[in-house]
């Protein structure tokens, strides 16, 4: 299987231990991702909302090199993978907006046509791949790891073709596959926040405290996510929230991504978990899925890049 890949901004900053993990899982479950060549910043979610026929042909700049290509594109980053997709439904639905979008594209020497499918590694795995695949190759299971699944605001809305909006399942589905224990999160969909802890952020901490807050009182060890933006607020911010909220106590926030390679037999270095500031490792040797020399052939933990 091959896809067209457009990592956006967060993974080659913030989001590194998305992409870095994802890349090594994907090459050892033999899915091959080919980066778009010279891609550029989707909008993110604002531009959306300054000017919407800007925005749509921003995003469609990026769709027109992947449909060059001839291969489905992989978006990993829930707020890409949000935009991307509006702006595809905006040249469909719009023919105003399709006419502009077209005629700058035209400019400079693209067309889109809107043939190609846009796909989230969450999609590709459970539906192209498919469990029963994944479930060959899990060398070290996640037996005993109780995991909250936490999807955010933005993947499955307004509407994501591969799961459902107001419930998800195709992480818990994956995880429960490798050996994890999912325990119920009501939570699963709730805003962390977003830029708020940013601008606002009594309001954004509140938020982000809430999601941590349930995840302990139904006794997880760890949060999997699938944003990068959603991963960076849940645990870049566990110190600040704890100035209001002391009893809250540190939960490594990881991506969905770094459990399946662990679970695979891929090392700690390989699923980049040196870089997570509430640290995984210690909680996976206590549950024997790791030995207690895996920390020691990771590098030390790297801060992560604005």
């Amino acid at each position: 299987m091959k896809y067209a890949y457009f990592p956006g901004c967060s993974l080659k900053s913030s989001g590194r231990a998305f992409e870095e993990s994802m890349l090594k899982l994907f090459a050892h479950l033999e899915i091959e991702l080919e980066e778009l060549d010279d891609w550029n910043c989707c909008g993110a979610t604002a531009y959306m909302s300054v000017d919407e026929t800007s925005a749509a042909a921003l995003a469609a700049r990026n769709l027109a090199l992947a449909e060059k290509m001839a291969l489905p594109l992989a978006v990993p980053c829930a707020g890409c993978y949000g935009v991307l997709r509006k702006s595809a439904h905006l040249q469909k639905d719009y023919p105003a907006i399709q006419k502009q979008v077209k005629d700058g594209l035209t400019a400079i020497g693209l067309s889109y046509t809107g043939a190609q499918e846009i796909k989230h590694p969450l999609q590709i795995l459970a539906q192209d791949l498919g469990p029963k695949a994944m479930r060959s190759k899990v060398k070290k299971p996640l037996k005993g790891l109780k995991v909250a699944c936490y999807y955010g605001c933005k993947l499955v809305r307004p509407e994501a073709p591969f799961d459902n909006q107001h419930d998800p399942q195709t992480m818990e589905t994956l995880l429960k596959g490798v050996g994890a224990r999912v325990v119920d999160f009501p939570m699963k969909t709730a805003c962390c926040g977003g830029s708020l802890t940013g601008t606002i952020p009594d309001v954004g901490l509140e938020l982000s405290w809430a999601i941590l807050h349930d995840a302990h009182r139904r006794e997880a060890d760890v949060i999997a996510t699938a944003c990068p933006l959603c991963q960076f607020n849940l645990e870049c911010y566990q110190e600040d929230i704890q100035e209001k909220h002391p009893d809250l106590k540190p939960i490594p926030v990881v991506y969905f991504t770094q459990l399946m390679g662990i679970a695979m037999g891929l090392s700690p270095e390989d699923m980049a978990l040196h870089r997570q500031v509430v640290p995984l490792t210690p909680i996976l040797q206590e549950k024997g899925i790791l030995d207690s020399g895996a920390a020691k052939k990771s590098p030390p933990r790297q801060e992560h890049d604005a």
